[in-house]
Parts: C-alpha cells; structure tokens; sequence
C-alpha cells in the first residue's frame, strides 16, 4: 500500500508529478513532429486484397481519402481464430473509424487467412472495420509480419527492424500510407511489437488506475487476455 495523506500533501504530490506528466507530453508531441517529417518510400507493387467491397488494390483500400491505418492482423491461413491480442488492440480502434475518415483516414484490418474465416471472425466478435485478406499475396512478408517455413527454420527473417527471435509464422504491426493526387501511394510509417503499445487505448486507461496493468508475476504479458467472448463474467 502506498503512503496515506492529507488533502493538502496529496495536492502537493500531484502538482509535482504532474510536471512530469506535461513533461512527457511535450516530448511526445515533439516525437509525434518528428516521425511526420520521416522521409516517405514509394510502393511499387500493386498488391491486391479480397475484402467486403470486392478485390481492391492497396490504392482502393483508401478508399476515397489520401491516408491509410492499416493493422496487420495475425491470423493466419490455417488457424481456426484470430490472435487474442490482435483482438484486444481491434476492440480498441473498431468504433473510431468514422472519426478518422473526418480527417482524412481510412482503417482496414489485412491479414492471410481467407476472407470467408476473417467475416465469420468478425460476425462472432461484432466489429464492423473493413477486413481484407491478402491470402495469395506477398504483402504481408513484404512489410515484416508474416515469415516462411524457412526463415523460421534459419532464422533469416527480420521483424521491428531487427534479426527475427521469435518461431511464430504471424506477428502484430501497423503500416501507414499516403496517397498523392496522381494516384501514387508512399508508404510512410511501420510499426511493431511495443510499438504498437501507445495505440491501445484499454492499456493506456488501465495505466491510471492503482494497480495499472497488473502483469508482475504472470507467466508472460497478457496471460490474462481473453477473447471479449471468452471471459468466464
């Protein structure tokens, strides 16, 4: 348990860490600054999804706005259910869609199993995203989430920019794209494993309250987590 007090020093207490708060987000704004004047690369390959509109190609998953959030959901060809965390970060950001295409945004979930699995997934978990399978295509190897038998095998791949550690033929990450005027699309930002942290929201809630995450002495991170359909209450 932590210290008990008055009124007044937990005023105190709070006005001090408080700075520390501001402090932290005036590094984050700077952060935020900084990864928008990242030089951008442009997408050569057409790559082409199956989703809930029909065969789109990356450019169509924009789908009229000129920048794109796209989730690399792991869920791959022959699994029976999506990931459990890929789940828990799609409760977070399934009802902000209509937000971000006020601001010029799309958001569209890719992963490699077939598109009938990913809708009946979808139906069983209520979300209403835009969900396209890219099954059949190199995208996900491309940008870093999915991994061939032999590069786990040798451990050849490269995942957040780093030598491949783990075995899993599927891991998490966010890839952003801009589409100019002319049609052409620049792929702008990735990100993967912790990185993908800040984006959900239930964590970042989780963090004010008095036991925060509350993951010491679990097995590893998020043994807790279930499926939203799976909890025993």
């Amino acid at each position: 348990m932590p210290r008990i007090v008055s009124h007044a020093d937990w005023i105190a207490a709070r006005t001090k860490f408080l700075a520390k708060e501001k402090e932290f987000t005036r590094l984050r704004d700077e952060l935020s600054r900084e990864r928008r004047e990242m030089p951008w690369e442009r997408v050569e390959q057409d790559y082409e999804f199956a989703g809930p509109h029909g065969k789109r190609s990356l450019s169509g998953l924009f789908d009229g706005k000129s920048q794109l959030l796209l989730w690399h959901f792991m869920y791959g060809p022959e699994w029976k259910e999506g990931c459990p965390s890929c789940s828990f970060w799609a409760d977070n950001y399934d009802g902000i869609v209509v937000h971000l295409r006020h601001r010029d945004a799309n958001l569209v979930a890719v992963s490699r199993a077939p598109l009938e699995q990913l809708e009946a997934y979808q139906k069983r978990m209520g979300w209403t995203f835009d969900w396209y399978s890219s099954l059949g295509s190199d995208f996900n190897f491309d940008f870093g989430v999915s991994f061939t038998p032999e590069q786990l095998e040798s451990g050849t791949g490269t995942y957040n920019y780093a030598p491949l550690r783990s075995k899993h033929e599927e891991l998490p990450g966010l890839s952003v794209f801009f589409k100019d005027v002319d049609g052409t699309v620049f792929h702008t930002y990735s990100a993967y494993s912790r990185g993908l942290d800040m984006l959900n929201g239930a964590y970042h809630q989780m963090d004010v309250l008095p036991k925060g995450r509350d993951e010491d002495g679990l097995p590893y991170t998020m043994a807790w987590l279930r499926r939203h359909d799976r909890y025993e209450d």
